[in-house]
């Protein structure tokens, strides 16, 4: 360029000077803004990849300059442009080209150096950011093919069915919602999510047709479960009578409400097979098993009621019958808890604590006198005392450890 002014740079009021001072601005204000437009597009998909990188907050005074260089040059061409037209000279136009063409290039150079600086992770972004159209554009259409598919299936009317057909809906609304500059992270969260209710519904799609059967099966077991604890029942009543008669009244008082209880316990089991058998007949085997969980949860807590009151009575019979095998234990207990104090050297911390509990043990075995002795605190007390004895030895184990460390 510098030949060429020999020839055509011979004056600023020279209209061929004029013509070509304004394609040599142009050519590089349009190589400028190729370089700035390319870092701008990087900077805001590393913003969106790394926003804690906070790359826009590096690349403002670059981009600055640019802005800087640009408008020098659109000035400059304006008054080149009306003083071609009019035939008249640009004051200092040769010194004011030069200038403009070093500000033009010297931006340039800043946005290169800018861009190389970080290039790895700039490319990088913008790689990630391309590809996500195409990766909203594949959940969108895989989400969509489950939908029509759950929608025209025989099962559409499962309950379950429903449910994650509604979850793909939402998901899908919330991923259409997202801003097109929003955080990577966020359209990356927000698409795992359609994928996850995709699959979802295409699981519960696969498992409908096993519903019918698992319907059945269900109700056949629980049926069954409910004629066992009717049976059950039926020992409540007399297990009862004979916790009065035999034992001390406290030993059953807390067990006076359990027949009744147990037998409506029965009776919403009941109930709620009943209503399953009905939505089986109905073709609605979902619900179905859900109404035979609930008939299952009653019926547990009836077992519960029963084995409460059946089981007191053949504990207490067999504390009356050996009294000591119970209290016997339960000091085999302490001397174990004692032998480890001694072997831990922790008689000093814990060893008062223990005889205590054999104090304990020997009140409790004076308690069983009179005529009717009350079995069930003599078993409630001793429980207590073993629970205790198993508290000591939990921390003195973790006293002796933390003192090797």
């Amino acid at each position: 360029m510098a030949g060429r002014r020999g020839g055509w740079f011979r004056s600023s009021g020279n209209k061929e000077w004029i013509e070509h001072a304004r394609a040599a601005l142009a050519t590089a204000f349009l190589d400028m803004d190729r370089r700035q437009s390319a870092a701008d597009a990087a900077v805001a998909a590393a913003d969106r990849v790394f926003p804690q990188q906070h790359t826009s907050a590096r690349w403002e005074p670059v981009r600055d300059r640019c802005y800087s260089a640009a408008d020098v040059y659109l000035r400059l061409d304006e008054e080149l442009t009306t003083a071609q037209h009019a035939g008249t000279s640009v004051p200092h136009g040769q010194q004011r080209f030069d200038a403009a063409m070093r500000q033009l290039t010297d931006a340039a150079r800043a946005v290169d150096e800018f861009y190389r600086g970080d290039q790895n992770r700039l490319e990088e972004a913008v790689a990630v950011c391309q590809a996500i159209p195409r990766l909203v554009r594949e959940v969108k259409i895989s989400a969509a093919d489950t939908r029509g598919r759950a929608a025209e299936s025989a099962f559409a009317d499962y309950p379950s069915v429903r449910k994650y057909t509604a979850a793909v809906d939402e998901a899908i609304v919330t991923l259409e919602a997202i801003a097109s500059d929003a955080p990577v992270d966020l359209v990356h969260e927000t698409v795992h999510q359609v994928e996850t209710a995709t699959r979802e519904l295409a699981d519960v799609l696969a498992q409908a047709p096993s519903r019918v059967a698992a319907a059945n099966t269900a109700i056949s077991s629980v049926t069954t479960r409910l004629a066992a604890a009717r049976t059950k029942a039926e020992a409540v009543a007399p297990a009862f009578s004979a916790l009065l008669r035999e034992f001390n009244a406290a030993s059953s008082a807390d067990l006076a409400d359990n027949e009744r209880e147990s037998q409506q316990a029965i009776e919403a089991a009941a109930a709620s097979l009943d209503r399953a058998r009905a939505a089986a007949v109905e073709h609605n085997p979902e619900f179905a098993l859900d109404l035979t969980t609930s008939a299952r949860g009653f019926l547990a807590e009836a077992e519960q009621q029963i084995d409460a009151v059946t089981k007191r009575l053949t504990l207490l019979r067999a504390v009356r019958a050996d009294p000591q095998e119970q209290l016997e234990a339960v000091r085999f207990r302490l001397r174990d808890a004692q032998m480890l104090a001694v072997s831990r050297g922790l008689v000093d911390d814990w060893g008062s604590v223990l005889d205590a509990q054999a104090l304990r043990i020997d009140r409790t075995s004076e308690t069983l006198s009179g005529q009717h002795p009350d079995y069930w605190a003599y078993v409630m007390e001793l429980n207590a005392i073993t629970e205790f004895i198993a508290g000591v030895v939990d921390r003195m184990r973790k006293q002796a450890g933390s003192r090797r460390e």
